[in-house]
């Protein structure tokens, strides 16, 4: 007789967290390049794992950049079809220093697993694979749905590969509706489903002076200063209460339906315990009128991630710098743009540059924000599954992150998203220590496959 989902999980706990710790010492840092044969072994790796679990028609697909792993079952007839998508490439690691552990020596520590890519994305899109074998095991080498996997290596810089891949294949990758896990639960314990994401227009803001970096003693008080003038520009984008002053920033808005404003009201949020563990402050910002809850999920954002220019090192050079960089973002909402958007902050930048001081805006990527229908088939199957693995009732929330490929399966391939995670809000995505609750990978192997099971028995 063949095991139960859970027997066939627990008695695989040891070898599941083995190949995952294997798969978490690649250091699949996408966005180095000299890190561009550790992503190609995170490739193989992903490719060998989906062979391994039992999926067919196993493809590493080169592209411009890093590469896309593809496979699939389809014995299903009549089954709906799911397509799994995940990523294997992880953020850089710094500042190493403040690593309790190696970032890519997984380390267990008070029930979780501490390492680069934990969470984002590896562990989360590992439990898709374990799923698949643990029902190839339960189901004598058959599975309830039919199932595509689509992962990529260029999440975490934007994802420009899988967005020219997919509208060129169409047909390959049709499906009835997409799975991603790469969120979190709401809190410890609570089944969540998000059905809505920000969307992104990440940019790098470039000003330029004088000719050449100039003598402070020589030059200063009469020659202009990139740097300067770069902070004295992007002083001007908000208000002391963080609204953004960008003209037509927020025309396009659209505001969450008054049940979903109230639904997040009766959530557990506790602002304090928020602005302690999480933000770790001594306050918060943003626009007062809000609650906290609406500012990092349903309003936009502008913010400033890095500025380079001029003389960081040890000691002391007095010079007046040439040139100064920025790293900026929008976080934006449903009805916004990325293109329009982009447009209104570069015409804002040509508006408002200093005196002496010209600068340019290049967009790095792009992608739209996504709210899912809540009432769509496979949200209420996967909202069961929660439900009947943790025992406890699904809740509904947005992210207020972006997931670019979330809005090109709606837009090429007209299916929606089921965001499915197993994270926690206290992981350190991109932070030093990140993190993955051991027990939250084990269980979201068995909702996952608790998800396919039902959805499969529904027959689409």
């Amino acid at each position: 007789m063949p095991p139960s989902t859970d027997d066939f999980v627990s008695s695989n706990r040891e070898r599941f967290l083995e190949e995952l710790n294997e798969f978490l010492r690649i250091p699949s840092i996408s966005t180095l390049p000299e890190h561009k044969d550790d992503v190609a072994r995170a490739a193989q790796f992903t490719a060998d794992s989906l062979k391994k679990a039992g999926l067919e028609n196993i493809e590493i697909i080169p592209t411009g950049g890093h590469p896309l792993v593809y496979a699939d079952w389809l014995h299903a007839p009549g089954a709906p079809t799911v397509l799994c998508y995940g990523h294997y490439d992880v953020q850089p690691p710094d500042p190493l220093e403040l690593w309790e552990s190696p970032p890519f020596e997984p380390t267990l520590r008070n029930g979780n697993l501490y390492a680069r890519g934990s969470a984002d994305d590896k562990g989360q899109m590992y439990m898709h694979v374990k799923a698949v074998e643990t029902l190839m095991a339960v189901h004598g080498g058959k599975l309830p749905v039919n199932l595509k996997f689509l992962v990529e290596g260029e999440e975490e810089i934007g994802g420009k590969s899988i967005a020219a891949f997919v509208p060129e294949n169409r047909e390959k990758l049709k499906a009835d509706v997409a799975l991603v896990s790469d969120t979190a639960l709401y809190a410890e314990g609570v089944p969540t489903l998000c059905i809505g994401l920000r969307g992104l227009v990440y940019m790098e803001v470039e000003a330029k002076g004088p000719g050449r970096d100039l003598h402070s003693g020589l030059y200063g008080g009469a020659a202009p200063n990139a740097v300067y003038g770069l902070v004295e520009l992007l002083g001007k984008a908000k208000d002391a209460d963080g609204r953004i002053l960008i003209p037509g920033f927020y025309d396009e808005v659209a505001e969450p339906a008054a049940a979903e404003i109230e639904s997040w009201k009766s959530l557990p949020f506790d602002e304090a315990a928020f602005l302690k563990h999480e933000v770790g402050s001594p306050r918060l910002t943003g626009e007062p009128d809000r609650m906290i809850l609406e500012r990092v999920w349903s309003r936009p954002t502008l913010e400033v991630h890095g500025i380079a220019g001029g003389f960081t090192g040890a000691g002391a050079k007095t010079v007046i710098p040439a040139t100064a960089t920025a790293k900026v973002s929008m976080r934006l909402v449903p009805d916004q743009e990325p293109e329009k958007m982009f447009e209104r902050f570069s015409a804002w930048v040509a508006a408002n540059q200093p005196q002496g001081v010209s600068f340019s805006v290049r967009k790095l990527s792009g992608a739209p924000s996504t709210v899912v229908d809540p009432d769509h088939p496979a949200i209420a199957y996967a909202a069961e599954a929660f439900e009947e693995v943790m025992k406890a009732k699904t809740v509904f929330i947005r992210s207020g992150g972006s997931i670019p490929i979330v809005g090109e399966f709606a837009h090429h391939l007209g299916i929606p998203t089921v965001l499915m995670g197993f994270g926690l809000p206290d992981d350190g995505l991109h932070s030093p220590n990140e993190k993955y609750k051991l027990d939250n990978f084990y269980l979201g192997i068995m909702t996952v496959a608790h998800f396919f099971e039902k959805y499969g028995a529904s027959r689409g």
